[in-house]
């Protein structure tokens, strides 16, 4: 069986793919090694040497199949999902022959020693006696990083098939080595597929060949273009969802993520740079230190440089590096220099091959988990430990739980709920009314307690703030005093309550309340009241539940108005935004056809048999306006930054469940536009001004002056607000400083001056005219205009997540609105680390612009508003931008 297998996928990768080795003599991954023979190589396999090629995933796939069917005992192979593309993602255990067949006892006995509350010390010790180590070995996230993917099939065949490594022994005896080998399928593939695409005769070393130029979008990313390293506790993608879920089966006590990183770079592996995340604790960092120092003699036997601690830090719970600490386990990253082909010339003159990067990834796949395996007890100790530990603390916290009352956005708050839960936090869900810390709170309310083992997950992902260590933040603002640029590698602020715009408490006691454990949905089916109404059925607004009703009705062809202020209808009032659909305007199925999508979308809709408003506007008033399906489009493709063109779609098709049309952007300026009604201008890096052309300009203006709704996210609104574009009339400020002087003196002396210390030095280096300074990543506050109807069901203040240095004007009252503005200086922050110079600067500025322009609009998010999809708090804005929105314009319909 194995050697047909063999066979067939020899005869198929021969079709498909012709090789010839690069290597002018035969490489030795791991000198000295004997193999066993019944183990299949990547050569008997695939039909090349393992090294001589950038393999695909489907035939990473088919090489594992093998390995599982020449070694049943010792490989099983477990599927996580699949890709939006529909590719498998897996992950396979490694181990002897006993330990393989214990792996149910093995999933049993970490839960059991995962909940100290149940398994008491003296339990623990005996449960450890006789558990093995266990390593995750995670490969490829982004899948432009090409060989950690090689790496994953070369060290589970040196695991399998090597016959004389005391190494291979104590892995295989001693733990179970857990190895995803892509979590990035689909970006693997579009990677493999530009790269052959761009091949020749032989392999280019040049980094200006084709071979290591990757058109748009990149391979980085997956299908929606997200970068899967941030995605870990919000938890929106499928390779995210699957591969958290199965983790968690076994809580393995060494995660590793294998990156790649620039060609004239070395290797890293950890201890990881600052700023550390003060709830990963001692220990794990003296673990860490282990596993790097494991690293290091194995790169010292073999001559190889490495580096630590200066770049790629643990602070951000999103990262692969950092939310496995979060459970207790040992987490890390390790980049290699990437060779982006087979051969990569640096900088040096030095060529970099493919193979060497494999290499080295082998190299520290095996010490890892050597280390796992030799420190066994230690690291079962040491997670037990880290989960009873956090039972204690949050016994001793001063305000130990955090309560989720009922709210006005109940939907975020049960996504809250499920998201956690899911991530393996207890969250129970009351039924009855209680009274805590001197507040009500309804049946329905959610409520947390920190003592239990997840306790410093809680704390980092529901705090306001992690704290930063004061030394560090004091180096990031002397760097910026001297241009350096700052060394904070991602946001600085991501707490959910934040995030979703949701309020969440904290208290001391709570009483002994009713209720159960919540689950892992996102929410309950929605209800029909009064089904059989005779009148109208409503919708309230302000709701994610409600926003997906529409998009569902939408495109049922459910004939549908929104309110544009608040009104009351038989002694209900109904937030600004509610749908009203009306029996008459619709087929005689409405109501069933609202009952199912009710149930799908957990929207809650109520019947009426009476019309009558007793306030607010009726539902035949010219403020309750009729919402057509819109025709959505948005931009693609070069210059459009990949992360927000392709996380928007996600965000309108996959949370909301309405199709967008993709157009790329070099079209505009022939394009007929006249066909969609909503136009979303995402961020771009390098512009759209020459992409358009002076024909896209006047393409874009008069395709909205006729009745189009235009919308600019990010710094998709330099583009709207150039002078020469001149489609939004607010424009991009410069950094502000007092001092400033206009003259310009052309003479070649200047007065003299006195510098009275460092301060007067630093202000005299600080060149006019330039932008603020980039702000890596902060949670600010907003207010709302709640009287336009761009805002309807929204709150009265919004958290955005602010990233870069574009900073704009409010626009005139005589050319349109500032909708949501940023508070004043001294109550903008929400979390994070800010510049002062910047939080001065941003106090009142424009978050959200609406500027009419003959039957069409423009809107302009000055920040993204769709980034990494988790800013649910948002969602509202976006939605009513683009339905409320095309319903306010007035084109040809």
């Amino acid at each position: 069986m194995t050697k047909l297998y063999i066979k067939l996928s020899l005869l198929l990768a021969g079709i498909a793919w012709s090789i010839t080795s690069i290597y002018a003599q035969e490489f030795e991954y791991i000198p000295g090694t004997d193999y066993d023979s019944n183990i299949p190589t990547v050569e008997q396999v695939l039909g090349y040497k393992s090294g001589d090629v950038i393999t695909s995933h489907g035939d990473m796939v088919s090489y594992f199949k093998v390995l599982e069917i020449a070694a049943p005992d010792r490989v099983k192979i477990f599927s996580y999902g699949k890709t939006w593309e529909n590719r498998p993602l897996m992950y396979v255990a490694i181990s002897n022959a006993e330990n393989i067949a214990e792996l149910k006892n093995l999933s049993d006995n970490m839960k059991k020693l995962a909940d100290p509350r149940a398994t008491s010390p003296s339990e623990a010790d005996q449960l450890i006696s006789g558990l093995v180590g266990s390593t995750w070995l995670s490969y490829g996230v982004h899948g432009n990083e090409i060989s950690p993917m090689e790496a994953a099939m070369q060290t589970a065949y040196h695991l399998l098939a090597a016959t004389n490594q005391l190494q291979v022994d104590n892995i295989m005896s001693n733990s179970v080595t857990f190895i995803d080998p892509q979590q990035n399928p689909d970006g693997r593939d579009r990677f493999v597929s530009k790269y052959r695409e761009a091949g020749g005769l032989e392999a280019d070393s040049s980094p200006l060949s084709a071979e290591h130029s990757e058109p748009w979008p990149s391979g980085r990313v997956n299908h929606y273009m997200f970068d899967l390293n941030r995605d870990w506790f919000a938890l929106t993608q499928p390779e995210t969802q699957g591969k958290v879920k199965a983790i968690m089966e076994y809580f393995p006590l060494v995660y590793i993520d294998l990156h790649e990183m620039g060609g004239n770079s070395s290797y890293y592996f950890a201890p990881s740079a600052p700023p550390r995340n003060p709830h990963i604790t001692p220990k794990q960092w003296d673990a860490l230190e282990l596993v790097g120092r494991n690293n290091a003699k194995y790169f010292d036997q073999y001559g190889l440089d490495y580096f630590t601690r200066e770049v790629f830090d643990s602070f951000y719970p999103g990262y692969g590096a950092s939310w496995p600490a979060f459970y207790g386990a040992t987490s890390a990253t390790y980049e290699q220099a990437s060779s982006g082909a087979l051969l990569f010339k640096r900088n040096d003159g030095e060529i970099l091959h493919y193979r060497d990067a494999v290499r080295n990834h082998l190299l520290t796949s095996l010490s890892t988990a050597e280390v796992t395996a030799t420190n066994r007890e230690r690291l079962l100790k040491e997670f037990y430990e880290y989960r009873a530990t956090g039972i204690e603390e949050g016994e001793k916290e001063d305000d130990r739980y955090y309560l989720i009352p009922v709210q006005d956005d109940q939907a975020a708050a049960d996504k809250i709920a499920g998201l956690l839960t899911k991530q393996g936090v207890e969250v129970f869900e009351t039924t009855e009314e209680f009274r805590a810390c001197g507040n009500e709170y309804q049946a329905g309310s959610y409520v947390i307690d920190s003592a239990q083992p997840t306790k410093r997950f809680l704390r980092t992902i529901l705090d306001e703030d992690v704290e930063m260590d004061a030394a560090f933040l004091e180096e990031q603002e002397r760097r910026r005093d001297n241009n350096l640029g700052d060394q904070i590698y991602d946001v600085t602020a991501w707490s959910l309550p934040h995030l979703f715009n949701i309020n969440v408490n904290r208290c001391t006691n709570v009483p002994n309340v009713d209720g159960d454990l919540a689950g892992t949905d996102y929410h309950d089916a929605g209800v029909v009241t009064n089904p059989d109404a005779a009148v109208a059925f409503i919708v309230p607004w302000g709701q994610s539940t409600a926003s997906r009703f529409l998009s569902h009705a939408l495109r049922e062809g459910i004939a549908l108005k929104s309110a544009d202020k608040s009104f009351v209808n038989l002694d209900r009032r109904y937030p600004a935004g509610s749908l009203v659909i009306e029996v008459k305007a619709n087929d005689p199925d409405l109501s069933g056809k609202l009952q199912r999508i009710a149930q799908v979308t957990g929207a809650d809709v109520i019947g009426v048999d009476d019309s009558w408003v007793s306030d607010g506007p009726n539902f035949g008033s010219g403020n309750t306006m009729r919402i057509h399906a819109p025709k959505v489009a948005i931009l693609w493709d070069t210059p459009t930054a990949n992360y927000s063109a392709g996380n928007t779609r996600f965000v309108i098709e996959r949370q909301f469940d309405y199709p967008v049309s993709a157009i790329r952007s070099a079209d505009i300026a022939n394009a007929d536009l006249s066909p969609f009604q909503v136009l979303i201008i995402p961020e771009s890096r390098s512009g759209y001004k020459s992409t358009f052309g002076d024909a896209g300009s006047q393409n874009l203006k008069e395709w909205v002056k006729e009745g189009g709704t235009l919308i600019a996210l990010g710094t998709g609104m330099r583009y709207v607000t150039d002078p020469d574009v001149d489609i939004m009339s607010s424009r991009r400020e410069y950094a502000y400083r007092e001092d400033k002087n206009e003259d310009v003196d052309d003479s070649t002396k200047v007065d003299g001056s006195l510098m009275a210390g460092l301060d007067d030095y630093n202000d005299a280096i600080e060149p006019t005219d330039v932008d603020p300074d980039s702000v890596p990543g902060v949670m600010l506050k907003a207010k709302v205009d709640l009287e336009h109807w761009l805002t309807a069901g929204s709150a009265e203040t919004l958290n955005i997540l602010y990233r870069g240095n574009d900073i704009y004007t409010p626009v005139t009252i005589n050319n349109g609105r500032n909708v949501v503005n940023y508070m004043g200086k001294d109550e903008i922050l929400a979390s994070g680390y800010l510049w002062e110079e910047n939080r001065i600067q941003l106090a009142h500025k424009p978050f959200v612009i609406s500027e009419p322009k003959g039957r069409g609009q423009v809107i302009g998010f000055t920040s993204d508003p769709t980034v990494r999809a988790y800013l649910d708090g948002l969602n509202l804005m976006l939605i009513n931008a683009i339905f409320r929105g095309s319903a306010h314009a007035r084109p040809t319909r």
